[in-house]
């Protein structure tokens, strides 16, 4: 299977994804080997809302390759979007200048229509509160690195799930697997929408809403927590939403020894662990997922330019 664009999760099957995770354990253990995999190669990093983890990690991993970037942090204010140049506009002419483009955008379906008007590949680094898929295949990476598996697990999805659009794009992998269990902690104003429930029961993904945290934590192999998406939601809602579930020293001991704990990152009031604690346990991983994006970014790279 070879991908044209990378615009959502469900484009990828298990073979790719298996695939992905192999080449990016080679570049991990070899990394020198691959370094000069895509020179002369240049990604455009197009990026329409903030960023750090995303934007960075796609420009090293094309550099590690020995590849060359264009990159524009904000481009919402600093591109020709600022005078009313349209989107298809501004990727048609991109696409001339770069062997692929990396985009952020703040309103959903954008990497669609961008894939329909580019001359060379898109990669959706996230699109409103629609999709982040490359975000969820390295979610998928590091809970394979963490268990050798992926079959069988329990995992925890918590916080903002209605606007959080790296939980619905690892909702789409999860349902390529098999006795997964989702269990679905939010406050009540933001939970996960009904089409993500369709495709898991579509699936056959098991799948419940809990509402007390602590009561799910000795059950789960997975929790995944992410931070209520405050520039996404009203006022109203993220004052009711704030600070409802926090994995912090006092509750963190009723996750089991071999349990991890993941995070899209950044992570604000929804983690409140000290930092001996989030330097030492085991089970704090999202430092880990974050350094992964790196390999498995590098290895999707390699896929799509090489």
């Amino acid at each position: 299977m070879k991908l044209k664009h990378l615009v959502e999760a469900q484009q990828f099957n298990k073979e790719l994804l298996f695939s992905l995770f192999l080449d990016a354990d080679e570049i991990r253990k070899k990394f020198k080997d691959f370094s000069s995999d895509l020179k002369g190669k240049v990604i455009a990093t197009l990026f329409y809302e903030p960023s750090t983890r995303t934007r960075l990690s796609f420009e090293s991993a094309m550099l590690k390759l020995g590849g060359n970037v264009l990159s524009t942090e904000n481009a919402k204010e600093f591109s020709s979007a600022i005078k009313g140049e349209s989107l298809q506009d501004s990727i048609r002419v991109v696409s001339a200048y770069a062997d692929c483009i990396v985009m952020r955008h703040y309103e959903e379906g954008s990497a669609k229509i961008a894939s329909e008007v580019s001359k060379v590949p898109i990669i959706n680094a996230g699109d409103g509160k629609g999709q982040h898929p490359t975000q969820a295949l390295l979610d998928l990476y590091t809970i394979y690195r963490e268990f050798g598996k992926i079959d069988g697990l329990k995992i925890a999805l918590v916080g903002d799930l209605s606007s959080g659009r790296t939980v619905r794009s690892l909702c789409y992998l999860l349902g390529k697997f098999s006795n997964i269990e989702v269990i679905f902690v939010s406050p009540d104003n933001l939970k996960i929408r009904s089409d993500i429930k369709e495709y898991l029961t579509r699936h056959h993904v098991k799948f419940m809403e809990e509402s007390d945290l602590n009561k799910i934590l000795p059950k789960i192999d997975v929790i995944y927590m992410t931070r209520i998406q405050k520039e996404r939601i009203s006022a109203e809602d993220y004052e009711k939403a704030k600070g409802k579930f926090v994995i912090s020293s006092e509750n963190i001991n009723l996750l089991r020894e071999h349990s991890r704990i993941l995070h899209p990152l950044p992570h604000v009031e929804e983690i409140n662990l000290p930092v001996e604690i989030e330097n030492d346990d085991l089970r704090v991983a999202y430092f880990r997922q974050a350094e992964n994006g790196l390999y498995v970014r590098m290895a999707l790279l390699r896929h799509l330019l090489s």
